[in-house]
């Protein structure tokens, strides 16, 4: 049974940071890319990153810059570091293992102006 489980969402002023946790089962995250991908209400879920298990990572463009996505190998987790987050950055953010079904619940981010 894959287990995908979000952490570190939270509310924060613009400007302010964030880092995101999300801890996988190890079938999942032994063989696979991961992503962060979010959805903000009314919009449709979009790619925010990923990471190869080899660490070669990819952003979107409205992120570049200002997001670090990250793996613990041994610890089967995959992060993602938000610094001057802006308003338009409020979502629920969600983590993927790339090619497959599985989303995790999601974590809601806030970005107040």
């Amino acid at each position: 049974q894959v287990q995908l489980v979000e952490s570190g969402g939270g509310l924060v002023q613009a400007g302010g940071s964030l880092r995101l946790s999300c801890a996988a089962s190890t079938n999942i995250f032994s063989i696979n890319t991961m992503g962060w991908y979010r959805q903000a209400p009314g919009k449709q879920r979009e790619l925010v990153a990923t990471i190869t298990r080899g660490g070669s990572t990819n952003y979107a463009d409205s992120v570049k810059g200002r997001f670090t996505i990250s793996r613990d190998n041994a610890k089967n987790t995959v992060y993602l570091q938000m610094n001057s987050l802006k308003p338009e950055d409020t979502a629920v953010y969600y983590c993927h293992p790339e090619y497959t079904e599985y989303w995790g619940q999601g974590t809601q981010v806030t970005v107040s102006s």
